[in-house]
């Protein structure tokens, strides 16, 4: 009987080895699902660090850490105290904090970017990733957009960003471009004079953004994104034996785009692009893509990864994206780097531990404490702020992450008055997003749609209501592809419909437009008047498929 066991035990072993090694040769994009666009990556000795656009969610700029560049854990947020920095009411739809660069340098971490609707570009720093981060240093007299932070080899560290310093905007419909100038990272002040190196890689170029510069080889490779971040995107490079130029297009550009695809391709917009060399010597790239179900983008752009090869034409260094390939993949052979599993995102939240989870966001700075994490509950205030405005209203929510996912909730709320609410908000800007509440002894499901493809002016409708008496209530929604399905009830086995099935489409990029992205999550309101009115969730489920 030992020796049975024994063998059995040897050959699950070897089976599940075999297994680890083949499954563990490929990955598949993307390396971070929902709404995670304008990725920016570096490295420290063997451990690779990554920031995302947040635009008007906070916390603000989500830090990734790997050994593998395909297993990513969350670990803080760049932009983490109420008092760091104000995301102020009236903060639109995808303003706010645009496409920031991660760096290390002599110990420290930077991240730079932009407050987009307000005070403009600002450094960040840090000694360890998970944070605690710096003030904002804001830096004077840097128009545009999209800065990054490079430095040469004497030391000196320059800053690169979107816009026209030249004076020749408006030449044709959506010029932009790239300038650099010298700075003090370590202050925020910018030194010496602006130089603008390009406007894109061809005449009449859209939209150049983006800029990363490395120095390869004893060469100098700008990387941008241009064409916008939508059905044009596209990478390009540029090269300079100098640092301040010229930088001429290479001639294999674009070196990634999607743009003659269309939506034939599970992959579509590519753009938006930055570069890591391994500990090994291998090149990597990550950058933005969408994946749209039904010619729809839902979840918004997402991190992908691509290899990268490094090769010499009369233009100078040229990056080969995905070599015998030439476009984004889903699946690919991995870096050869380590395998290096890391916690899985929890789906079940019982609200159990000492510190709110990573994952939960909320829109704008929450300028008051209006939501307490206590005796396995999140206690929600009651406010006069709601999802409709451009506010920041009590709402605690969590990316969507698939074209298939389940959120549910269980809620303890009860009010006599019909401005008092609270339940589940699936939400992809304030003019658009679906409502399950509970108002007084019913369930209503609201639905707010834009007036206007591109509109920041919504339309509510109630789509449906039924009565509900139980002190305690189950919030579902069920996403499949472009339908979703609401339900409620007291229990996980007794759930009733409402509202029969859902469009999602209003949510993609398509018809809402913006660069922010799919949530979901539990929501209380008191609809413009004062409350002394909590809802307890006692616990919140999101089950996703990739």
């Amino acid at each position: 009987m030992l020796f049975k066991n024994f063998h059995l035990f040897f050959l699950l072993m070897i089976f599940g080895t075999l297994e680890s090694q083949i499954t563990n040769e490929t990955f598949k994009n993307p390396i971070l699902s929902g709404f995670y666009p304008d990725p920016s990556i570096c490295r420290v000795d063997d451990t690779y660090y990554m920031v995302n656009s947040t635009f008007e969610w906070f916390p603000g700029l989500p830090i990734h850490r790997s050994k593998d560049l395909v297993n990513w854990e969350k670990i803080g947020h760049g932009l983490h105290r109420p008092d760091q920095i104000k995301y102020n009411d009236g903060l639109r739809n995808s303003n706010g904090i645009f496409a920031p660069s991660i760096r290390y340098n002599n110990g420290t971490f930077y991240i730079i970017t932009t407050m987009v609707g307000q005070k403009g570009n600002f450094i960040i720093t840090a000694k360890y990733p998970a944070g605690p981060w710096s003030d904002p240093m804001w830096i004077k007299d840097a128009p545009g957009i999209d800065p990054s932070l490079f430095w040469d080899d004497d030391g000196k560290c320059y800053y690169t960003g979107a816009g026209i310093v030249d004076g020749t905007q408006g030449e044709w419909p959506g010029k932009n471009g790239v300038w650099m100038q010298e700075i003090d990272p370590d202050k925020g002040l910018l030194l010496g004079k602006k130089k603008q190196l390009t406007y894109g890689h061809a005449s009449n170029a859209r939209w150049a953004e983006g800029p990363h510069l490395y120095k390869i080889n004893g060469e100098y490779v700008l990387l941008i994104g241009e064409g916008g971040t939508s059905e044009f995107h596209a990478v390009t490079i540029f090269n300079s034996k100098d640092l301040w130029g010229p930088y001429v297009p290479n001639h294999a550009n674009p070196v990634l785009t999607h743009r003659h695809l269309g939506y034939t391709y599970p992959i579509t917009q590519t753009g938006h692009a930055d570069l890591v060399q391994t500990q090994n010597g291998e090149w990597w790239s990550v950058m933005l893509a969408k994946r749209p179900v039904e010619k729809h983008a839902i979840l918004a752009r997402e991190t992908f990864l691509a290899k990268v090869e490094l090769w010499n034409n009369e233009s100078g260094l040229t990056l080969m994206y995905n070599p015998g390939f030439g476009l984004l993949k889903e699946k690919m052979q991995r870096p050869n780097l380590p395998w290096t599993p890391v916690p899985a995102v929890k789906e079940l939240d019982n609200f159990d531990g000492d510190n709110i989870d990573l994952e939960w966001n909320c829109l704008r700075t929450p300028n008051v404490s209006w939501y307490e994490q206590v005796k396995g509950k999140m206690q929600i205030d009651l406010r006069p702020e709601t999802v409709n405005e451009w506010k920041n209203p009590s709402y605690l929510a969590r990316r969507v992450k698939s074209h298939y996912c389940e959120a549910s909730t269980q809620m303890e709320f009860s009010s006599k008055k019909d401005n008092e609410k609270a339940g589940l908000v699936l939400y992809r800007k304030s003019s658009t997003h679906y409502q399950l509440l509970r108002q007084k002894n019913e369930i209503v499901l609201l639905k707010t749609t834009a007036k206007t493809v591109k509109g920041e002016k919504g339309i509510s409708e109630e789509i449906a209501r039924l009565p509900y008496k139980g002190k305690q209530v189950i919030l579902k929604t069920v996403g499949d592809g472009l339908n979703v399905t609401f339900f409620f009830g007291s229990s996980d086995k007794d759930l009733t419909q409402i509202g029969g099935v859902q469009d999602m489409s209003s949510f993609s990029d398509e018809v809402a437009w913006g660069f922010n992205g799919t949530y979901i999550g539990m929501y209380a309101t008191s609809e413009g008047s004062e409350s002394n009115k909590k809802a307890a969730f006692d616990w919140f489920k999101l089950k996703s498929k990739k």
